[in-house]
């Protein structure tokens, strides 16, 4: 905890293993990814205000919703593996997605940093997001390929001065969704995650979760590559430059975003993803 304020630093994987029936929360709005380096050297931290109003009643789960909600955190929970294959071939599908046609010289490259990687070696920025980070990189590339390419190549909006590294926000925004919807705790304690967790299951019955494989489960996803436009958008109304993502100004992007989020998650006409304003900005 900070002494000169309400604000406490955090490391993403210091939950990871701990039971979901304990009572560590977060209990923050206004979480912020990132350290002097955005990810530093594969640690992802946050500085966060508390607010009482975060807070909200327990709500009882559906069997559905439980299920959803435990296979999501299970995803989660699974921390990227430079010696699996499936992570290494995940790794490889995201370059082509990428970059079609242009071949890979290997996992370990400085190609890499044309994605907007802090160095050579992607693995050690998935660190602080876990292998579910890269899982929503490759979802947004595969099924929004257009938004995707968008970002990636900075085609909109005038970027002679205002640029990010797009892979490593796309990490912290991993982070930041998994700190807002309060998906570590046993189930989540905040306005915003309640409000998801009521949509990841609104359109399927237990049996039908029961039969998916955790590659169709993509609520998560979706609402990534929606935090990930938005968070583009603000960046460019901000008038930020590469720069500023090592300062105050990436901190006031982010916390933008993740309220504007919050915001849309809880207005009453919202019965699935596709009804978030936000959801606008996406093109294929």
């Amino acid at each position: 905890m900070d002494d000169r304020g309400g604000s406490f630093v955090a490391v993403r994987r210091i939950s990871q293993g701990l039971d979901r029936g304990t009572t560590y929360h977060s209990n923050s709005a206004e979480v912020v990814a990132g350290s002097a380096a955005w990810l530093g050297r594969g640690l992802s931290c946050v500085c966060a205000q508390r607010r009482d109003s975060d807070a909200r009643p327990s709500f009882e789960l559906t069997p559905s919703q439980e299920e959803c909600l435990h296979r999501l955190q299970s995803r989660i929970d699974v921390a990227y593996d430079s010696s699996n294959p499936d992570h290494q071939e995940a790794l490889r599908a995201l370059w082509r997605a990428a970059f079609p046609g242009e071949e890979l010289h290997g996992l370990i490259s400085e190609q890499w940093k044309e994605m907007g990687w802090q160095g050579k070696d992607p693995s050690s920025d998935f660190r602080g997001g876990g292998f579910i980070s890269l899982e929503n990189l490759l979802y947004f590339a595969r099924n929004f390929p257009k938004a995707f390419q968008d970002l990636l190549r900075k085609l909109e909006g005038d970027r002679a001065m205002w640029e990010y590294p797009f892979a490593v926000a796309g990490v912290n925004i991993t982070f930041m969704l998994i700190q807002m919807l309060d998906l570590e705790a046993a189930k989540p304690r905040t306005l915003a995650g309640t409000s998801f967790v009521k949509l990841l299951a609104v359109s399927f019955s237990l049996e039908e979760i029961a039969s998916f494989r955790a590659d169709n489960e993509s609520a998560f996803d979706l609402l990534y590559c929606i935090a990930f436009k938005l968070l583009d958008h603000q960046w460019l109304e901000m008038r930020a430059s590469y720069m500023d993502f090592n300062s105050s100004i990436k901190n006031t992007v982010m916390k933008a975003t993740r309220r504007q989020l919050e915001r849309e998650l809880l207005l009453e006409d919202v019965t699935r993803l596709e009804d978030l304003p936000s959801y606008s900005l996406l093109t294929r």
